[in-house]
């Protein structure tokens, strides 16, 4: 299979405070759209999007910031809705859909091991290995919300208390690399899952009403102000090219 320039970004602070803003804001965007206008309609225009996003970036012979990131935020915003579907429209509880979409992440990485003998994405150079990323992508929002939800409504935590839980979660992996030479592979993909319940616990925490543990100030401010930081900061990234992998910073544009 011919190999091409790499598809995603290199692992930088940068990358890490988009993935939990973008986690956010998929949470909040998810909860304003499912309530402004009918849920069917909300969903399909998720549905819409998230197609859109991984079709441009798919179309990509190389990493771009902007395209990348869109359909991170496509796939945040669907991700929820695929979640909060399963439990509002068909009554799973969050426990069971929780472990369903660990069981379909699992399978996921299963299957991305075998084929390609890693999951490590410094190697998502060919279309399929960037399929694969992309399908562990959508498993880890849709069980992290599954989760988050679990935590606040289900264990009764609350929004805040589940954001300090997973506030504390992700600091495992980041201890575990730095000072007792874990995998870096197993790290990366153990915050990476976290990553999504605590920005969707912290979107909770901000937009929900304080009737409902959080502060009340609504699902739509919280989108439009987390839209617009993740936009100034892929801006900069594309600008810069400062997450730009090392070895694929003079691939040329298609």
């Amino acid at each position: 299979m011919s190999r091409g320039a790499l598809r995603v970004p290199e692992i930088t602070v940068y990358f890490w405070v988009i993935k939990a803003l973008s986690t956010a804001m998929g949470e909040s965007t998810s909860d304003f759209l499912v309530h402004a206008m009918p849920p069917v309609l909300a969903v399909g225009i998720g549905f819409i999007g998230f197609v859109i996003a991984l079709a441009l970036q798919f179309s990509m012979r190389r990493y771009l910031a902007w395209t990348y990131w869109l359909a991170v935020l496509m796939v945040g915003v669907f991700g929820t809705m695929a979640a909060d579907v399963l439990h509002v429209g068909f009554g799973v509880p969050y426990f069971a859909s929780s472990a369903l979409y660990a069981v379909v992440l699992a399978a996921v990485f299963v299957t991305w091991q075998r084929t390609e003998q890693t999951l490590s994405i410094h190697t998502v150079d060919t279309a399929r290995r960037e399929a694969f990323y992309w399908a562990a992508v959508v498993a880890t929002f849709a069980m992290g919300t599954a989760v988050g939800d679990m935590t606040a409504v289900t264990f009764h935590l609350g929004y805040f208390f589940s954001l300090v839980l997973f506030a504390g979660i992700i600091t495992i992996p980041a201890i575990g690399y730095r000072w007792f030479n874990w995998n870096p592979i197993l790290s990366f993909w153990f915050a990476y899952v976290v990553t999504r319940p605590l920005g969707a616990s912290f979107a909770d925490w901000v937009g929900k009403p304080v009737s409902l543990s959080g502060l009340g100030w609504g699902n739509g401010r919280v989108s439009l102000v987390l839209t617009l930081v993740i936009a100034c900061l892929v801006a900069f990234l594309a600008v810069t090219r400062k997450d730009v992998q090392h070895h694929q910073a003079d691939a040329r544009p298609r």
